[in-house]
């Protein structure tokens, strides 16, 4: 299957959905969410686990608010994976029982997570190791330890091949009496290829993990649970059958589904069927050209970490927005096409959600085109980095 353009993807959703009745009266730029479609992409994700929340342990980084984590929990999912003591502080408080962090923490870092593992006394929360020195950092605490192996995208873990090396690291684990619960595999660099390719080079990676288990497993050592694949290859985790029957449990990880972006809804198949949930609201401030205008959606608003265009005005195909600077976002307009007038409301469509969301202070909380509330965006940005 080759992969669509973003354009052809956001063509398919209608805007009259997303428009707010007093839109006039807010600040711009702003990020709408709405429930109603969050829950629906919940469900939807549910559904493609087969109707088994224990199958999932979807990644907080996007959801970032309070009120969402209180969704995934309301359709009965409470295993979450995280990557800050923030989103781990938020998801403990909005009803999770088992937290994975999975990002690599030292110093200071892992020391608050030992906090919070005491804190949240009934929630059981892991951390990520891959080298003997750093089990030292959690040694007599309530964290368990996932190893975290590198599927070949050069980000952290152990190299995939090195079995012995994942033999020793889970035999140290478990000589240290912290619990060994099981690994890690996120192999998000294969979203640069269309799926046709992508899935076949995911399962090949599986088959992978699936001997590093046995190994593992023959060597005397339990794998509770392996964790797998972000939103792209979701599809791919989902379609390896040797995790239907595997002596482990197995738990998927998506995290951009539960609001959707540009970039995912063209990666994932259609008939998955997942909407947009969250859109920046921007307004038309400049008409400095002939053919250009510039709203105040700048890349301190929409994130510009997956490159240009940062973003698509939902609705408006013949508007292609350009490069943005910090405050302002230039949207060169078609030959032929009206332009939008100064003060004009845009619904922007990210490129990349999370970073996105973790831009805003606040959230519209938005139903049946009317805001029912402002909601503080919780686990954006870090906690206080020195406390005495």
């Amino acid at each position: 299957m080759s992969k669509p353009a973003p354009t052809s993807v956001i063509a398919n959703f209608d805007t009259e959905d997303y428009r707010i009745g007093e839109i006039h009266e807010v600040m711009t730029p702003a990020l709408a969410i709405y429930p109603e479609l969050v829950d629906a992409n919940i469900q939807t994700t549910l559904r493609l686990a087969g109707g088994d929340p224990a199958r999932l342990r979807p990644h907080v980084k996007t959801a970032k608010l309070l009120s969402v984590m209180r969704q995934w929990t309301a359709r009965g999912i409470t295993n979450f994976k995280c990557s800050t003591s923030l989103e781990l502080l938020t998801v403990c408080e909005a009803g999770a029982n088992d937290v994975l962090l999975a990002y690599p923490m030292v110093g200071a870092g892992a020391r608050r997570i030992r906090e919070l593992a005491e804190q949240f006394f009934a929630v059981r929360i892991s951390a990520l190791v891959e080298a003997v020195e750093q089990i030292d950092l959690w040694r007599e605490s309530r964290v368990g330890l996932f190893i975290d192996v590198n599927p070949g995208m050069d980000r952290t873990g152990i190299e995939q091949d090195s079995v012995n090396e994942i033999i020793r690291l889970a035999h140290k684990i478990e000589a240290s009496g912290l619990p060994f619960r099981g690994l890690h595999y996120y192999d998000g660099h294969l979203a640069n290829y269309p799926m046709a390719e992508r899935e076949p080079l995911a399962h090949g990676g599986y088959d992978h993990l699936i001997k590093i288990v046995a190994a593992l497993e023959q060597a005397g050592l339990r794998v509770a649970e392996v964790v797998t694949a972000g939103t792209p290859t979701l599809p791919c985790t989902l379609s390896y059958q040797a995790f239907n029957h595997a002596s482990f449990v197995h738990r998927a990880s998506p995290g951009t589904v539960v609001y959707g972006d540009c970039t995912s809804l063209a990666q994932l198949p259609a008939e998955y069927g997942y909407r947009l949930a969250a859109v920046v609201v921007s307004t038309v401030v400049s008409q400095p050209s002939a053919r250009r205008v510039t709203c105040d959606a700048g890349h301190k608003t929409v994130s510009a970490d997956a490159g240009t265009p940062t973003c698509l005005a939902m609705g408006r195909p013949e508007l292609a927005p350009a490069k943005p600077s910090e405050e302002h976002l230039p949207i060169d307009v078609a030959e032929g096409a009206g332009l939008p007038a100064i003060g004009e409301a845009l619904y922007l469509v990210p490129r990349h959600v999370c970073p996105t969301v973790n831009n805003f202070d606040h959230a519209l909380i938005v139903k049946g085109g009317r805001i029912i509330a402002v909601e503080r965006v919780m686990a954006r940005g870090r906690e206080i980095p020195f406390k005495r």
